[in-house]
């Protein structure tokens, strides 16, 4: 039997194909097999997909699956009332059309129905004619809605965003970024990203290179959880005009706290920078977007990546400034699967744009700051030095004349303390001994404070013998006990059983130790640990003095030695010098290095003394 022909007739403007879309189809629900199978042949002529039902059970399994545009609803089936059907329908389901069918011409059942929420209402038999344009009509008028719904989200995604960049870019204009502001809106970027509002991805990754550039890291991510806490956080912004601080306090008070599955995931994320082939580091360096579909783009995807992210669909967009790279930014629809377009990447890249302006203008303040904190620092420096020099120059001639004014007391002393002790031989009166031998002490203790003031500017050969190293190194501590007791400094030492063998200047040595404790006591003003340790090698012996306090800065360790070379404000910056020159007198070597952890390490290298030094 030849199919019957129907005319064409229409009364919408879409064409039939943008009607439904994707896998949408229109349901016959009616009990009557005929019926169902002379509408469903008519409907799929005219080119509709068509599935069928005959009861309302099936009804409802059809519409919790998905994908029915419109249903043909007969109001006579037998496990339900078609009419009482239609407030629940049109409660769950208000973007499926439905079409009254029925065999009863009563136009009070037909206003009941449409007030019910019913789109029409067919009387059968059903004419094909009015058949097709009805639902021609209601399906053009369901298309329009919901596409009409989807613009004004657009639209209104598209204002949040223009809001949201329009206020990040108050933000970095009006005030100069610190690190802390810089996470802030680092936060609020990723926050608008994952909105609802915003660009609606399920969760999104920030990695920034270190540093060094050698390592990019993971900084910050935010996850599915924070998604649904963002978008109401945007809702309150809208319903009472909070602003940007507001905003970004929301976000770093509900986004950023606790362990989240998406927190592990971007502190595990570490790519070396000479990885080239890595995908973060080219799109990273080569400064382009890349899309990752089902685990695959133009470039091999690292399978460690794929492991760590447990997605195999996501877009990578790089962070960049003119002069280099930064970062990137990670973005998936992890939760709902929906693929990433081409508009998606293009509005991802536009909230790029601003995080790479906001980390290149928070470097930009810091590295300022430091060169005025450094500028500031040489400025009160100068000014202290300027200070210390106009005093040097005033007190150079007292210098030069207490130089020469100490030459000449010291013969005079000595004369005088010959002169008691000759005398003391001579005579066996207590009472004149008593005297002469005080003459006597006192004056050798003034020669010996003038043998200390020339040792600054004469080079004195180390008169050697054999002596106590361990002694040496007791009597020193013990001279500065008070000090050490003062400032709550434990001092340690660690000396091998057995003594070694070496010739040295009691004198110099110790003069060698006191000079590196004081050192260290005033590098731990708030108390530490003094460790004192004496290792015993093959060609000589090591004295190594430890402490915990604020060390030397690198730049400043190869000169720390140097005559005249200071980081006080006051000070001749002659003591380590001098400690370098007695070691040197002894054949030794004298090395500074700042040890892990805080504090430094001075290494004091003695020899043994060799056969001709013994003799």
């Amino acid at each position: 039997m030849p199919e019957p022909e129907y005319p064409p007739f229409s009364c919408s403007t879409l064409p039939d194909a943008e009607l439904l879309e994707g896998d949408e189809v229109i349901l016959i629900v009616d009990d009557y097999p005929d019926i169902v199978l002379l509408l469903q042949d008519f409907l799929a002529n005219q080119g509709f997909p068509v599935k069928t039902a005959a009861s309302a059970s099936e009804l409802r399994r059809y519409l919790e699956e998905g994908g029915v545009a419109l249903a043909l609803l007969d109001i006579g089936l037998p496990d339900a009332d078609g009419t009482e059907l239609l407030p629940e329908l049109k409660e769950k389901y208000p973007d499926t059309a439905i079409v009254m069918l029925t065999a009863v011409t009563d136009l009070q059942t037909a206003l009941d129905c449409m007030r019910r929420g019913a789109d029409d209402y067919l009387t059968k038999p059903v004419q094909f004619v009015d058949l097709l344009a009805t639902l021609r009509r209601i399906l053009e008028k369901r298309r329009l809605t919901i596409n009409n719904r989807r613009y004004q989200r657009q639209i209104e995604q598209a204002r949040f965003r223009m809001q949201l960049l329009h206020d990040l870019v108050m933000q970095m204009n009006s005030v100069y970024l610190s690190i802390t502001r810089l996470d802030e809106i680092l936060q609020a970027i990723l926050v608008g990203i994952t909105a609802e509002e915003g660009l609606r991805f399920n969760r999104a990754f920030l990695a920034l290179f270190d540093e060094s550039g050698q390592v990019l890291e993971g900084r910050m991510a935010i996850g599915p959880g924070c998604r649904e806490e963002g978008g109401r956080i945007w809702q309150e912004m809208r319903q009472q005009d909070l602003h940007f601080h507001d905003i970004i306090c929301h976000i770093k008070d509900h986004c950023f706290t606790g362990d989240s599955e998406v927190n592990r995931i971007v502190r595990a994320l570490t790519v070396p920078a000479d990885r080239k082939d890595h995908i973060l580091i080219r799109a990273a360096t080569e400064r382009q977007s890349i899309n990752v579909v089902e685990g695959r783009c133009e470039y091999p995807v690292p399978p460690e990546l794929l492991g760590l992210l447990q997605e195999e669909s996501f877009v990578v967009v790089p962070l960049f400034s003119p002069s280099r790279s930064l970062g990137v930014i990670i973005a998936d629809h992890f939760v709902t699967g929906e693929p990433i377009t081409a508009d998606h990447i293009h509005a991802l890249e536009s909230f790029a744009s601003q995080a790479s302006l906001a980390i290149e203008h928070c470097h930009l303040y810091m590295a300022m700051e430091n060169k005025i904190r450094e500028l500031e620092e040489m400025a009160s420096e100068l000014e202290k030095n300027k200070d210390l020099l106009v005093e040097a120059e005033r007190y150079s001639a007292v210098g030069h004349m207490a130089a020469q004014l100490a030459h000449n007391i010291r013969n005079p002393i000595t004369s005088i303390g010959g002169t008691a002790r000759l005398l003391a031989r001579k005579t066996d009166d207590p009472e004149w001994l008593k005297f002469l031998n005080m003459m006597t002490s006192e004056a050798a203790k003034i020669e010996n404070t003038l043998e200390d003031l020339f040792s600054f500017v004469e080079q004195v050969k180390p008169a050697r013998e054999k002596v106590s190293l361990y002694g040496l190194i007791h009597k020193s501590l013990m001279l500065q006990y008070s000090a050490l007791q003062k400032k709550g400094i434990e001092h340690i030492l660690i000396l091998p059983g057995e003594e070694p063998d070496l010739e040295l200047d009691p004198r110099l040595i110790q003069q060698v130790l006191v000079h590196l404790i004081r050192n260290s006591i005033e590098a731990m003003p708030g108390g530490g640990e003094l460790t004192i340790e004496v290792r015993i090698l093959e060609g000589g012996v090591q004295v190594l003095v430890r402490d915990t306090g604020t060390g030397i800065a690198d730049f400043n360790l190869e000169r720390a030695s140097d005559p005249f070379f200071t980081t006080k404000t006051f000070g001749t910056g002659m003591g380590l010098t001098m400690v370098k020159r007695i070691i040197k007198d002894h054949g030794g070597s004298m090395e500074i290095r700042n040890r892990e952890g805080g504090g430094t390490v001075v290494t004091l290298n003695l020899p043994y003394p060799t056969e001709q030094e013994s003799s």
